[in-house]
């Protein structure tokens, strides 16, 4: 029968929007996205997403950023003047909500980076309400949080300050119709704030006729008690880095390990977002090809097969391996679009798309780990619901791998990822995966 590692069916915690549990979510960095970096531009490229079988598009911050102590030739995204206006190198207001409206006309949804923790230290609110931030207790200044010295620190202390945190929030969902927000480092906030601030925005969204999604950088059970939809799933992420990397004797053994805990220790409904790259993780990291070497395809496989939502960083779908600067101008490398990446992610995509088991929350299928006879190195492992059965066998080593896999649903006929044939299985049979090999079948 299997070890049951993560159950995905009730009771559920949270109740998501309906479109969230199979989507897809695809980050995108407008300065780096195009030779443009416009709105526009990204506009333009909404038909090659849409035929990727992008759902959720979250844009990086598009606020106009600050200029004092400005890092780089443009500046961080995260050191935001405005929180009620764009950065015009980005376009208008009305080119925005032209590229919203669009995006919904394309069947997808739209969510903005929102940085709650700090402004930039020439931000609108250090003029308007400098009561609003916390002081650095030495010199009586506006305080810097760690070392990010284009930054500063909002006081949430103070509930004049909550209520305009909320009351910017609610101006984007009136005035743009975005669908959510991906909130920056939300654990640095009080939690109450946001078991108070979202209820509030999910009823303005209601009323409206819409559903709000608020994505966490943040990680942790109590995040989706009341305010957040979705976390990022760094521990997991980590581990396979270091699996990749060779620095975990028993692979396979550690990722159970981890995912038993984890269907243990969060509510079955709650989404985690898995990935092999975003924004952070490609600037200062490296890319996935950089981090994940000979294992960055078979990892990437796995963010679809996991319990959650599966995340791709724009440029990942053309195999870029280049490493964005975060300050300054650089394109993402698109020379490889329409290449052996763009076929892997459309495949993967439309396997999520019509099979209900790879499906977030209550959804979608338990994870089930299939028996085998090197389970110590051999990830195997399945997810079904009702007709839809998706199993997997990951090899989490740079050695050839020769196994048997013993369950009661790996015999008959099978539909195979990346293969046009027919594939004919039997629990008896052997399997050979070369390294860092895996087999998706599904039926």
């Amino acid at each position: 029968m299997g070890q049951l590692l993560y159950r995905c069916q009730p009771p559920a915690c949270k109740r998501h929007p309906e479109w969230a549990y199979g989507a897809v979510i695809y980050e995108l960095n407008v300065r780096q996205f195009s030779p443009e970096g416009t709105f526009a531009a990204v506009r333009e490229q909404l038909p090659r997403l849409q035929a990727l079988g992008v759902d959720i598009l979250w844009l990086m911050p598009i606020y106009p950023i600050g200029e004092e102590r400005r890092k780089g030739t443009l500046g961080s995204y995260y050191s935001i003047r405005d929180y009620g206006a764009v950065n015009p190198e980005f376009g208008t207001f009305d080119e925005f909500r032209a590229l919203v409206e669009a995006a919904h006309g394309a069947g997808m949804r739209v969510i903005l980076d929102w940085v709650p923790n700090h402004t930039s230290r020439d931000a609108v609110w250090v003029a308007e309400h400098p009561e609003w931030y916390k002081r650095d207790p030495e010199t009586g200044e506006i305080a810097t949080p760690y070392d990010w010295t284009d930054t500063a620190q909002l006081d949430y202390d103070s509930p004049e300050m909550r209520r305009g945190m909320t009351e910017a929030m609610l101006f984007w969902l009136r005035e743009t119709a975005i669908d959510g927000f991906r909130v920056d480092m939300a654990m640095l906030e009080p939690l109450a704030f946001w078991e108070g601030c979202v209820p509030e925005l999910e009823a303005f969204m209601e009323a409206a006729g819409r559903r709000l999604f608020m994505l966490a950088e943040a990680e942790g059970p109590e995040f989706h008690r009341v305010a957040f939809d979705a976390t990022y799933s760094w521990e997991v992420h980590h581990l396979l880095v270091d699996i990749a990397q060779g620095r975990v004797p028993e692979p396979a053994v550690a990722l159970r390990e981890r995912l038993l805990w984890e269907g243990e220790a969060y509510p079955s409904d709650a989404l985690r977002m898995r990935f092999t790259s975003n924004h952070d993780e490609n600037s200062w990291n490296g890319s996935e090809f950089q981090r994940f070497g000979a294992a960055a395809r078979t990892m990437a496989a796995m963010t679809y097969l996991l319990p959650g939502l599966p995340l791709v960083y724009n440029g990942q779908e053309a195999g870029s391996d280049r490493q964005l600067a975060f300050f300054d101008k650089d394109c993402v490398d698109w020379r490889g679009l329409n290449g052996e990446w763009t076929e892997f992610y459309r495949d993967m995509n439309a396997l999520r798309h019509t099979h209900p088991a790879l499906w977030g929350g209550t959804r979608g299928g338990d994870l089930v780990a299939m028996d085998n006879s090197l389970s110590n190195k051999v990830f195997s492992v399945k997810r079904r619901v009702g007709d839809s059965l998706v199993m997997g066998l990951f090899n989490l080593s740079p050695d050839h791998a020769d196994f048997e896999v013993h369950d009661e649903d790996f015999n008959g006929s099978f539909r195979q990822i990346g293969s046009p044939l027919l594939a004919e299985l039997r629990s008896d049979a052997h399997f050979y995966l070369p390294p860092w090999g895996c087999f998706i079948y599904f039926r």
